[in-house]
């Protein structure tokens, strides 16, 4: 079955107003979905196994710990195995934005890396704040609101390598962060292209529906792993004051209420539902001009599909929209690397990033933040 003809697939719901441009480019689309059989019958198997499961790809990175105008600091981890550091200094690069908590330790990040690289592309893992072991030198963490780390490490990749196109790659709260960033971006965003993967869109239903039933398993294990980042660094905040409630934070529950201890007031957020109502990437894709690619699950129990902004994608042109029936939550456990290897999703977004590499027009170019210093320090991992 040709690319093109994907669409009257009955596995895929795909729509969006770059529909009929970049469908015929998605060779991967031709082939059924066809989930690992022991683990298709639930959405939370799929998900767990993935998370625990998965194999993780052994890589060799470099640490690059880049200082923020704040005084703050984020952890990029490039790829350096093999002939990296001789690859022309027009090759693609990819930036990677894992997802809550998540790293470049993750295995599902570490597949794309192992895959983009194969194909030749300049890949770095942008860890946020705290998050892959970055370190946090100020009261402040990251957020699904918050963009000027985001900002500024696109600015000192593209200052690095001014001959490249750049694309980038978020999953689930990274992905929410980078289309909220391409959409206050809009006309003059730097990036040639991305790809959205398990993206919530709208915080506040992914809130309702992230605390009931058996979505409390995710809440009480992300919640784990966010106050075991906050408590690295807890003397941060000793005496900061305000409505800060830190011990509320350090020993939160669930999201909610560590967002409600720290997230929204370091944010300068009224109320938890303020952080997510006006945190919501949904609100952001009318105004999206860069090529983008959005992929989601429609049984993922974290993103849930009736979040997803549909008109919008379907209305703006530069949008293409593709729902697979299932796959969880960062799982897409299926096609020939099933059940151990890379996720199903992978190759589709090589696809999409090379059609976009063949015919690129050179991003809109931009300066580099004069307040951002270069790397402090490189740590061989």
């Amino acid at each position: 079955m040709p690319a093109a003809s994907a669409a009257a697939h009955p596995s895929f719901e795909i729509l969006g107003g770059a529909r009929d441009r970049f469908l015929p480019a998605l060779s991967h689309l031709s082939r059924p979905y066809r989930p690992f059989p022991l683990l298709a019958a639930n959405r939370h198997v799929e998900t767990i196994f993935a998370a625990f499961f998965r194999s993780v790809p052994d890589v060799r990175l470099r640490r690059e710990c880049l200082r923020t105008q704040d005084g703050g600091a984020v952890a990029l981890d490039w790829w350096v195995s093999g002939d990296a550091r001789r690859l022309p200094p027009d090759s693609p690069l990819l930036i990677l934005l894992p997802g809550l908590t998540g790293g470049s330790e993750d295995a599902y990040v570490r597949h794309m890396l192992v895959r983009a690289r194969s194909n030749g592309w300049r890949v770095v893992v942008f860890n946020s704040r705290g998050c892959g072991d970055s370190p946090v030198t100020t009261p402040q963490f990251y957020s699904a609101s918050f963009l000027g780390d985001m900002r500024e490490v696109v600015s000192h990749v593209t200052g690095r390598y001014p001959d490249a196109n750049v694309y980038a790659a978020g999953w689930s709260l990274g992905a929410n962060i980078l289309v909220r960033y391409l959409g206050q971006e809009s006309h003059n965003c730097p990036l040639s292209g991305a790809v959205s993967l398990c993206n919530p869109f709208n915080l506040v239903v992914a809130d309702e529906d992230f605390r009931k039933g058996f979505n409390n398993i995710y809440d009480k294990a992300l919640t784990k792993a966010l106050c075991k980042i906050f408590k690295k660094h807890a003397l941060l905040f000793e005496d900061i004051g305000g409505e800060f409630n830190i011990p509320q934070a350090a020993n939160a529950k669930s999201v909610r209420e560590f967002d409600d201890g720290l997230t929204r007031v370091s944010f300068g957020f009224m109320s938890v539902d303020d952080y997510y109502s006006n945190s919501s990437s949904s609100d952001s894709i009318k105004h999206v001009k860069t090529p983008l690619l959005c992929i989601q699950a429609a049984n993922d129990p974290i993103a849930p599909n009736r979040g997803i902004p549909r008109e919008d994608i379907k209305e703006n042109p530069n949008c293409l929209l593709i729902v697979t029936p299932k796959g969880g939550h960062l799982g897409w456990v299926a096609g020939e690397a099933a059940p151990r290897g890379a996720p199903w999703t992978d190759p589709l977004v090589i696809d999409f990033i090379q059609y976009l590499e063949r015919g690129a027009v050179k991003a809109p170019e931009t300066s580099t933040n004069p307040g951002s210093k270069e790397a402090l320090y490189h740590l061989e991992v």
